[in-house]
């Protein structure tokens, strides 16, 4: 039940409080429904000065271009001065299209800015084993809870066939993986990766620390001997061991089947969701656009993908990509699982990066600071919503009081713009310069390069992790005047939200957004 909850973000929530006590939880569902399912009004009052924003029409730069992105590199294959010279021209511009899938690695965090090619080539090395470990599990899961389903519909209904136990095959996983010199399963043999994974290395193991639900298990595992330890020194040895023993093995299997239970869940989910995804992507990959409908179909079904014969291959091919990286995720980040809308911030990443494997690690480290937008008890999305009322609080006290007046301070009419980190409601190419100069901040704190140093480039606001707020907070205010003139209803102000949809101007919003860094950033 806690992912189908999780899973359906746009009918169903856990309820959560505003900063109005009163709001009900029925309220809350109506919203996250309407929310899931914009054109400017006035410019945001500024007060900048002579301060210019790297985003203006006259400071704004021009994409970082391939000759401009090798010339940053030395001869140890590291970039020069730390990162600052290459954060700061992705910040100002975003990036060319064509070298998109090497650079966001780096902005993603994939790689360290101070690593070396030789570093980066271990690490690739390390990242593919990981991921096609994790691929293999998704693999034997999918195909006994196949073999189950099958299982139930042939056999008695007394029948304990077929269960959906998935302990057995998680364990001989584990165990497959953890003893040295076992040969791994091939793509060939298994067939959970995809076609364009790269070289397989089918010699090597991969040590059980890297499935996070074989590090669960033996979490569990030293919890319970510990346990037993302390109980065997109060009570008779050979009724306490036998009693640990199927307490432990009692405990681990309700844990497992509640792991599987929630995964199984996620992985039909997931296949919904995939084959509903978006074309918008296909003028911005012509190659993977261009992939051959016999391809499409072989991945399809090896990850299990059903009910796509109305797609065209390509789509086909995008859905079956979402599905093997999405089904990763949620065994790799089994807290959060999958929920609606993930898959949204996934197709821009995997119409760039053409390698699943490093499609995977460039979308766990995006997910790193939007994860908390899909937990099932909201603090995190009521944690931003909370700093973009602030921001317009600090701004505009008289919109503020208009929206008190309307009980919309909460700001939750901006809900599916903090979600999907404004994928609704800009273009695809918008949306990539966005995200691109969001990852550069987050990137240049990571780094530790501090508000002085970019100063020393004439970067007047520092780098910041909620710049995506700012933004927002600058799209509620560039509506100020319709806002206050014409709505009288939140519902009023989520339809004007829902209707930017196509009408904003990146660059505008990020230009205003600056403004609203400079002024707030120490008080927010």
């Amino acid at each position: 039940m806690r992912a189908l909850r999780r899973s359906h973000t746009s009918n169903s929530s856990s309820p959560s409080s505003s900063s109005s006590s009163s709001s009900s939880s029925s309220s809350w569902i109506h919203l996250r429904s309407v929310l899931l399912v914009v054109a400017s009004s006035s410019p945001v009052p500024t007060d900048r000065g002579s301060l210019k924003s790297p985003w203006s029409r006259r400071r704004r730069k021009h994409a970082l271009l391939p000759k401009q992105w090798k010339s940053l590199f030395g001869p140890d294959g590291k970039l020069c001065d730390g990162g600052v010279k290459f954060l700061k021209k992705v910040r100002s511009g975003g990036v060319d299209p064509s070298i998109r899938a090497e650079v966001w690695p780096f902005l993603l965090g994939v790689y360290d800015v101070n690593s070396t090619k030789e570093e980066r080539e271990s690490i690739k090395t390390h990242k593919r084993k990981e991921y096609e470990n994790l691929r293999r599990q998704c693999w034997r899961i999918l195909k006994h809870s196949e073999e189950s389903f099958e299982s139930k519909e042939t056999s008695e209904p007394c029948s304990n066939e077929g269960s959906g136990d998935f302990s057995q095959v998680l364990d001989s996983s584990i165990l497959e993986d953890s003893v040295p010199g076992t040969k791994s399963i091939s793509i060939e043999e298994e067939g959970p990766m995809s076609e364009n994974t790269g070289q397989h290395n089918q010699d090597s193991t991969v040590p059980p620390s890297d499935s996070p639900l074989e590090g669960n298990c033996e979490e569990e595992t030293n919890s319970s001997d510990s346990d037993s330890s302390e109980d065997a020194g109060t009570s008779q040895p050979v009724i306490t061991m036998e009693e640990t023993i199927e307490s432990e093995e009692n405990s681990k299997a309700g844990s497992e089947a509640h792991k599987t239970e929630d995964f199984s869940t996620w992985q039909r989910i997931i296949r919904l969701d995939a084959v509903r995804a978006n074309s918008e992507w296909i003028r911005y990959s012509p190659s993977q656009a261009a992939v051959s409908e016999i391809k499409a179909h072989r991945f399809a079904e090896r990850v299990g993908l059903k009910d796509y014969d109305h797609l065209e291959p390509c789509r086909i091919f995008h859905a079956a990509r979402l599905v093997s990286i999405l089904d990763a995720y949620a065994l790799y980040d089994s807290e959060i699982g999958y929920c609606q809308g993930m898959s949204d911030l996934l197709s821009p990443i995997i119409s760039v990066v053409e390698e699943d494997y490093e499609a995977f690690w460039c979308f766990v480290g995006f997910m790193k600071r939007a994860r908390h937008n899909f937990r099932l008890d909201e603090v995190g999305i009521r944690r931003q919503l909370k700093i973009v009322s602030k921001i317009i609080k600090c701004k505009d006290s008289y919109l503020y009081r208009h929206l008190e007046m309307l009980q919309a301070e909460d700001c939750f009419f901006v809900y599916r713009m903090v979600v999907v980190l404004f994928r609704r409601e800009l273009s695809f190419e918008q949306t990539l310069c966005l995200w691109e100069v969001m990852w550069a901040d987050q990137a240049a704190i990571r780094a530790g390069i501090t508000k002085s140093a970019w100063g020393r480039m004439r970067l007047r606001a520092p780098p910041t992790d909620d710049l995506l707020l700012y933004a927002i907070a600058a799209c509620v205010l560039q509506r100020r005047k319709l806002i206050i003139e014409k709505y009288s209803s939140m519902d009023e102000i989520i339809r004007e939200c829902n209707s930017m949809a196509g009408h904003l101007d990146v660059w505008k919003l990020l230009d205003d957004a600056h403004d609203l860094v400079v002024t707030l950033h120490d008080k927010i």
